[in-house]
């Protein structure tokens, strides 16, 4: 199996004359921009660059009535409640706020997020008979359990009352809790279907303040904890995402969470220009690595506390787990490129074994399908079980291909392009033989090669520092509503040289003669190598770069061809 070596760019199709009119407020490139995020009037153009803050009514949820009525009634007689979360960031924000909100209405309530590695994912029994013996009378999940039919049974049969809140998708039944919350349930009308876990509970949250009209501690209260976990979690950052999303990045900006304020000084990030991706690159790989490698409840803590002194232990522990988690991922990641060798399967990869470390094979999966434009399954076997983690392509959803395969596992479910599962060990060699079966049928006839896609083509000499002004209108950006991507064909590179550790990356210069911009191409290093052609093209983003507390302006490359190469 050979690594990725060449990506396919594909250049948006070109906006119609009529629409081209339609937008002409818009500079020509904006219009083009518009275009391919379909938009195709100034109307719509407004609507979508300056969208307000009208989320929607967070009644329209099914069953959230119900949920208000029964939490409002176990606050107001002090029934002891828990949230319990998932141990990603998703989770851990989701558990954090509806706990901030709970307390704030007078409720007695506790959190749980369970052990990734003694637990697993989700509800499980032993945590429901261990919350009923120390009184919990309710329970409200947050990001997990909709798939979880036998533990809602078991909580109604000791008397627990279950409230089940998530964003997954549903199997054809639905879990015996007493209520349960999920846009993607079938009879469900609420209008954003791809609500992060974190923004479902902010629904929840949203109703139960309105409920009591209850003044908020904070203008933006929750939302920057809903931007954390809904960026971290990867769902689509269209419709009331987004919307959500922008709100909660002013309120990250503002820096009245005194434990993400710390946690973005560690992460050397500018907490008042605070970006999407500085919470996908900065601050997520540092909440998520207390669970992958011991207890998510140091980042559940970390959102919550206010003393100073516990705080900058707790992003230490964080930052020196994040760092350990690294050095992991690397050494797991040089193993299950051996593993993938042997198994020799061309159309998905599979890796098992014993040493891997459980909390990182969803990140050495993700380093496959970047590595080989493959769906990957990497997983650690532990006695009779392996317990697995999948990335996949847009060409392949993963999900549906092991809802194929349920009979053989004992647990799974996740999304298009993430999923997990656990299954026996001597069910594995089936398992691997269906989805590659599935695999070849769906991906056999395909170029698997990555697709790049552009939004405009454009002569170096064309581009303008005033464009980033109108860059910046799209923001927050994220999955389906893309950064902007710009090709520009025939530059001249001068001064290359490797930087960053091990000479990872590569900055030069490029010309057309007229105009220079400084370049810089992460993990791109290897040009130095096989020698950075004088003549190239690229495609970039186009960025005001800070550092040291000056701007300048730079071309961020992601990909580079010799001129005129296909």
């Amino acid at each position: 199996m050979q690594k990725v070596a060449s990506k396919r760019w594909k250049l948006a199709e070109k906006i119609p004359p009529e629409i081209e009119q339609a937008l002409s407020y818009y500079p020509a490139f904006f219009r083009q921009v518009l275009y391919n995020r379909g938009i195709t009037s100034t109307e719509q153009a407004m609507a979508f660059l300056s969208p307000g803050e009208d989320f929607h009514d967070p009644m329209m949820l099914l069953n959230m009535a119900g949920v208000v009525e029964r939490l409002l009634y176990a606050i107001d007689h002090h029934e002891p409640i828990a949230v319990y979360g998932d141990y990603d960031v998703d989770g851990v924000s989701a558990t954090a706020l509806l706990v901030e909100t709970i307390q704030l209405l007078g409720g007695n309530v506790t959190a749980y997020i369970p052990n990734r590695f003694e637990e697993g994912y989700g509800l499980n029994i032993e945590a429901l008979g261990h919350l009923r013996e120390q009184g919990i009378r309710l329970v409200l999940t947050v990001d997990c359990g909709i798939r979880s039919l036998q533990e809602a049974e078991h909580a109604r049969q000791i008397g627990l009352d279950l409230i089940i809140s998530d964003h997954h998708h549903p199997l054809d039944e639905i879990p015996p809790a007493n209520f349960v919350i999920c846009p993607k349930q079938n009879g469900d009308e609420y209008p954003e279907k791809n609500l992060a876990g974190v923004g479902v509970a902010y629904k929840i949250a949203q109703a139960l303040l309105r409920q009591r009209r209850k003044e908020l501690p904070r203008e933006g209260f929750g939302l920057d904890l809903v931007a954390l976990g809904t960026v971290a979690d990867v769902v689509p950052l269209t419709g009331e995402n987004r919307l959500l999303v922008r709100a909660g990045l002013k309120e990250l900006r503002r820096g009245g969470r005194t434990g993400l304020r710390s946690l973005a000084q560690a992460a050397r990030l500018n907490l008042g220009a605070l970006s999407t991706s500085d919470i996908g690159f900065g601050l997520a790989p540092r909440l998520n690595a207390a669970g992958r490698l011991e207890s998510a409840l140091a980042s559940y803590q970390l959102l919550l506390e206010r003393d100073i002194q516990q705080i900058g232990m707790l992003v230490q522990h964080l930052d020196d787990q994040n760092r350990e988690r690294q050095k992991i991922t690397t050494e797991m990641q040089k193993r299950a490129e051996e593993l993938i060798q042997e198994e020799g399967f061309e159309e998905i990869l599979f890796a098992f074994d014993e040493s891997f470390n459980p909390g990182v094979v969803g990140l050495v999966a993700g380093k496959l399908t970047e590595s080989y434009y493959r769906p990957a399954v990497v997983g650690h076997i532990n006695g009779e079980y392996v317990r697995a983690s999948c990335r996949s392509i847009p060409a392949f959803h993963i999900t549906q291909a092991l809802d194929a395969c349920a009979d053989l596992m004992v647990h799974h479910g996740g999304h298009a392009l993430a999923a997990g599962f656990t299954i026996h060990r001597d069910r594995l060699a089936e398992l691997k033989q269906r989805l590659a079966k599935i695999a070849f049928e769906q991906l056999g006839d395909l170029d698997l090669r990555p697709v790049l896609r552009a939004d405009v083509e454009i002569p170096l000499g064309e581009l303008h520092p005033e464009f980033l002004k109108y860059l910046y209108l799209l923001e927050p950006t994220g999955m389906d509503n893309p950064e902007v991507f710009f090709v520009s064909r025939n530059v001249r590179t001068s001064n290359a040289r490797a930087i960053g550790a091990d000479g990872k990356h590569l900055k030069f210069l490029v010309t057309d003669g007229w105009i220079t911009y400084d370049a810089v191409a992460f993990r791109q290093g290897h040009w130095m190598e096989a020698g950075l052609p004088k003549e190239v093209d690229i495609l970039y983003r186009f960025e005001m770069n800070t550092f040291n507390g000056r701007e300048s302006l730079q071309l961020n490359v992601v990909d580079i061809k010799p001129a005129g190469g296909d």
